[in-house]
């Protein structure tokens, strides 16, 4: 046996010695507890080394054991430190801390409700039910104030103690744990950070304290993240087990911050570098003389050339000098001009390509709005076309006018009148024909957001879709719906589709069920007796009408209720009604279009619509195009702006026309294909007193603009000015403008040299 067998066989006699060099690891932490000390005989602890000779020991003794081994042993010098009870003056004061009771641990066991997973720690009996609740609001990442532990289903209150709800030391106790606000902090269990880790969080280790006397100790796993060094350990002969050094198994303690941020010194140190230096050589000449002879055979005659002075050689270094620049002037030359003439062909295929990005546009608005013009749909589509129709009479009763007199002017003026109602004629048989069409996409889109599921965006972005009872009633109701209303159906299919919705509206007993019921039952018949089927399209156009009506009513299809724009609830139609002036009709609020300055309710939308085509016939397509361009870059610019969001289109139109000119402030532009409304100092807000009118081209160049003041000339900048001061004179009168006109007072001087035109608030009855 070595010496350090040697060693290691008098420590296991003097008791139960196990040391260990690699770090422990939970999964393989292995608790051997001897039932009788004094059986080991030198045989059985004979061990043997496996590594190195470094090691850090860790006794683990109990009162038995060490009693034992005084008596038998002498105590090694490793043991000096010893009290005379055979513990350490460290193990003392540990024991002493110890008999204090409310120092004393239990196990807690916390089951999370409602997932009914069990978690187990160690805790001292003198912490309050406060203290748990911060530690595993921590542990579970969710609010202290939200946890609620309750013991045998009552409430613990926070300031109640292990001890105080009558847990002993080393007990075992159970508490269960829950959210009070289960939607927004759910309490769920937090999985061990190594996959591979299968322990408990505590485990009881039964230790023997005497002869026949044993007692329980509650031990916390710690899963140390950090990994530990290998330190060797010993074999025993006989078992052949293994033994490792143990390291110790708790994580460093951090240094305290103390404020002050610190450097390492290998940072601000400047590294060296050794380099050898060829030192200067002494060298000498040996000529003839006495008793000395030098050979001459070698010697090289050497005559002295022409002597340079110190001007001439100025001289000649500068001409070298002038010669170098001049070759490196010409290279940055032909440098600067090729980057010069590379910029131009840039510039050149960019301008190239912006002009026919320009006329590419040009054709696209001209072919779009011929197709609005040849194909119309909507109501903008018929403005422009009444619109049209107004400049055409105009210009022609401006030639007449200019052209003819008399009985000739009447009898032109008379043509062009019934040449004007035939244009009128025709454009009302193209709003019928989309109004048909419009209304099959509007009932078929109103069936389809009734029969959608509902959706939401998952916490990982995935949009997940769910079907209720009443989307898929509605959705069963629309696929129906879709069949009745197909064409070129067999007899038998057709009847098929007829028996189907029989059955379905029977399912109801009232008025419309039984007019279904029997328009199917007369269908039915006249299919069977052979009539053509064009000659079943208005009894086919009556089913779909009464069982579309069917679908609209909340008691067959739930999911419609949402979104019938009458409500259900008599009350509430009594709400915002208002008198048309114009069809004498009591219509919602919602009918009306009401301008900035509007103080009494007029007409509603469709006699305003019926107004401007009988005698204004504007369009508005175009303001509506500025209006739209405009709230989109002020959302950019500041996603709070109200302003631009209080105008409408006719309120942009005088704005517009009569400020601005409907042209360029720069360049008079006239075409309101090109012209945007755009900020005139961009460090403000945009509003009626700070905006200017331009193209496209010309509002990018005025965004880069840092200060107006600078960028243009005084007569431009006044005339600018007075244009806002004619919108703010003109919206002034605007009761929902006044509290932004007021804002006008805290600019900077340079912002408020102009006479500002006070509010006027009218309340509006």
């Amino acid at each position: 046996m070595s010496e350090m067998e040697g060693e290691h066989d008098s420590a296991s006699e003097s008791g139960d010695v196990m040391e260990t060099g690699e770090s422990l690891n939970v999964e393989s932490l292995k608790v051997d507890v001897p039932t009788q000390s004094a059986d080991l005989t030198q045989t059985e602890a004979e061990l043997e080394e496996c590594t190195e000779s470094q090691e850090l020991k860790v006794e683990v003794r109990t009162l038995s054991t060490l009693l034992t081994a005084g008596q038998e042993t002498q105590p090694d010098s490793a043991l000096t430190g010893l009290s005379q009870d055979g513990f350490s003056q460290r193990e003392s004061e540990i024991i002493r801390t110890s008999d204090n009771v409310g120092n004393s641990t239990a196990t807690v066991k916390i089951l999370l409700m409602p997932e009914g997973h069990m978690m187990t720690m160690a805790f001292t009996i003198g912490l309050t039910s406060q203290d748990l609740k911060n530690h595993f609001a921590s542990e579970l990442r969710v609010p202290s104030d939200i946890i609620q532990i309750t013991l045998n289903g009552q409430a613990v209150d926070n300031h109640q103690t292990l001890m105080g709800l009558g847990v002993q030391p080393h007990g075992t106790v159970q508490f269960e744990m829950s959210s009070l606000d289960p939607e927004n902090y759910p309490i769920k269990p937090v999985k061990p950070q190594h996959a591979e880790c299968s322990m408990p969080d505590v485990i009881t280790v039964r230790v023997q304290t005497d002869v026949n006397t044993f007692q329980d100790v509650v031990v916390e796993i710690e899963r140390a993240t950090l990994k530990k060094p290998f330190l060797g350990g010993y074999r025993h002969k006989v078992t052949k087990t293994e033994y490792h050094h143990a390291a110790v198994q708790t994580i460093p303690r951090r240094r305290p911050d103390r404020g002050v941020e610190m450097f390492s010194r290998d940072t601000q140190t400047v590294e060296l570098k050794s380099q050898a230096q060829q030192c200067t050589i002494n060298t000498s000449t040996q000529m003839t003389k006495i008793g000395c002879y030098v050979s001459n055979m070698k010697d090289k005659l050497i005559t002295p050339g022409t002597y340079v002075t110190a001007d001439e050689f100025h001289g000649k270094r500068l001409k070298a000098v002038i010669t170098l620049q001049t070759y490196f002037r010409r290279w940055q030359a032909m440098q600067l001009t090729a980057q010069l003439r590379l910029d131009k062909e840039l510039h050149l295929a960019w301008a190239e390509r912006e002009e026919r990005r320009k006329i590419e546009e040009k054709e696209e608005q001209f072919r779009a709005e011929y197709h609005r013009r040849m194909n119309p749909e909507k109501k903008e589509d018929f403005a422009l076309l009444y619109s049209a129709l107004e400049k055409w009479r105009q210009e022609e009763v401006a030639r007449i006018n200019a052209s003819l007199s008399g009985a000739e002017r009447k009898a032109a003026l008379c043509a062009l009148l019934e040449q004007e109602t035939q244009f009128i004629s025709s454009i009302g048989c193209h709003r019928i024909a989309a109004k048909g069409r419009n209304q099959e996409k509007a009932v078929q889109a109103f069936l389809d957001k009734c029969a959608a599921p509902k959706t939401w965006r998952a916490f990982d972005g995935i949009m997940t879709q769910m079907d209720t009872p009443h989307s898929i009633r509605a959705k069963e109701l629309r696929d129906l719906y879709s069949s009745i209303n197909l064409q070129y159906f067999s007899q038998e299919e057709r009847l098929d589709v007829l028996l189907t919705l029989k059955h379905t509206v029977k399912e109801h007993d009232c008025k419309l069920t039984q007019q279904i019921v029997e328009l199917i039952d007369r269908e039915a018949d006249l299919l069977r007796r052979g009539v053509k089927e064009s000659n079943l399209e208005g009894l086919r156009k009556r089913i779909s009408t009464l069982f579309l009506q069917f679908i609209k009513t909340p008691t067959f299809n739930p999911q419609v209720a949402k979104l019938l724009r009458v409500p259900q609830d008599p009350a509430q139609l009594r709400k915002n009604i208002y008198f048309c002036r114009g069809c004498s009709n009591y219509l919602l609020s919602t009918e009306f279009t009401l301008t900035t300055n509007t103080q009494v309710v007029g007409l509603c939308r469709r006699c305003s619509e019926l107004d401007n085509e009988a005698r204004r016939r504007e369009d508005f397509s175009h303001y509506k195009t500025i209006l739209r361009c405009l709230r989109k870059a002020e959302a950019k610019y500041s996603p709070d702006a109200k302003i631009t969001y209080l105008l409408q289109e006719q309120d942009l139109q005088y704005l517009v026309d009569v400020v601005w000119g409907a042209q360029s402030a720069l360049s008079a532009w006239n075409d309101l294909h090109d012209l945007v409304l755009v900020r005139w100092d961009r460090q403000w807000e945009w509003s009626p007193w700070n905006c200017i009118l331009l193209t496209k081209d010309e509002a990018a160049a005025h965004h880069k603009v840092e200060n107006v003041e600078k960028a243009y000339s005084v007569p431009f900048i006044r005339n600018i000015k007075h244009k806002h001061t004619l919108a703010r004179k003109y919206f002034s009168q605007i009761p929902m403008m006044a509290e932004h006109l007021h804002d006008v007072d805290s600019k900077p001087a340079a912002h408020s040299d102009l006479l500002v035109t006070k509010p006027i608030t009218t309340a509006t009855k």
